[in-house]
């Protein structure tokens, strides 16, 4: 399947007297591999649970790629999760991620995006709307401020951050749209709930032929004039400067990215 990573739940989607099975089913199907070239991160529970340390230790002794907190409020969340990963030699490489669903953790984005081992956001919308009380609304606009927040911490601190889910998997056009917004807005990606919803995010985020097309020749023409001594090319009657080749140069990698993963 296409995806870049896939997030393995322990949290929500866990009943209570299943945690424990779930835990060592999880660690011993994680150890067996077979995932390739997509990262593995896992959602423990709280560590203010009674699961959250056993998950913790249970499955950061696999070395998946990141261990995703939920319901982060503080950078502290954060700095706890890396104490324990710095004593596990096998999770010397393991980012943390954070799940963004409360409001303390909105106002506190900036500090969280920049703790230890911080890899990436995931915006968590629908916690985050039951916090709130807003009404769903298609538009999504009483999540945008906490959605724009969370996207200028991850930029601001260089790392990555991905859309909530969107729940009606088989609303396809309300999922478009949604990606739309999301993609419009600069979220890295989306989290998805059902594998029906997978073509659709990769179509959306994925760089149009037209984009493609314009990146490869917005590098061609710099690179061109950067030969002859120059700082700035034109393209299609539009100054190309270094920023819009960095800009083309991350639309290529990503268009690949996509095509080799499709191609598993």
């Amino acid at each position: 399947m296409p995806v870049d990573a896939i997030i393995f739940d322990l949290e929500d989607a866990v009943a209570v007297d299943a945690k424990d099975d779930a835990r060592a089913l999880l660690a011993t199907t994680l150890a067996a591999g077979g995932y390739g070239p997509r990262a593995q991160i896992v959602r423990i529970n709280g560590l203010d649970t009674q699961w959250g340390a056993d998950d913790l230790a249970a499955l950061a002794a696999i070395g998946p790629e990141a261990i995703l907190i939920p319901k982060v409020n503080a950078a502290e969340d954060v700095a706890r999760v890396a104490t324990e990963l710095n004593g596990i030699p096998a999770a010397k490489d393991t980012q943390i991620w954070a799940m963004m669903e409360t409001p303390q953790g909105i106002l506190n984005a900036p500090a969280i995006a920049s703790a230890p081992r911080m890899g990436g956001m995931v915006m968590g919308t629908n916690d985050l709307a039951k916090d709130l009380g807003t009404r769903p609304r298609a538009d999504r606009e009483p999540m945008v401020a906490s959605l724009g927040l969370c996207l200028l911490a991850a930029r601001a601190a260089g790392i990555a951050i991905v859309d909530g889910v969107y729940n009606a998997f088989k609303d396809e056009d309300g999922l478009r749209a949604e990606c739309v917004q999301g993609r419009d807005m600069g979220f890295d990606g989306k989290t998805l709930i059902h594998p029906a919803q997978v073509e659709i995010a990769n179509d959306v985020f994925a760089p149009s032929d037209a984009e493609i097309d314009l990146a490869t020749r917005q590098i061609a023409a710099f690179d061109e004039a950067a030969a002859k001594g120059q700082g700035v090319a034109v393209v299609d009657g539009r100054i190309v400067e270094n920023l819009h080749v960095e800009t083309a140069r991350a639309t290529l990698a990503k268009a690949q990215a996509i095509a080799e993963l499709s191609a598993l």
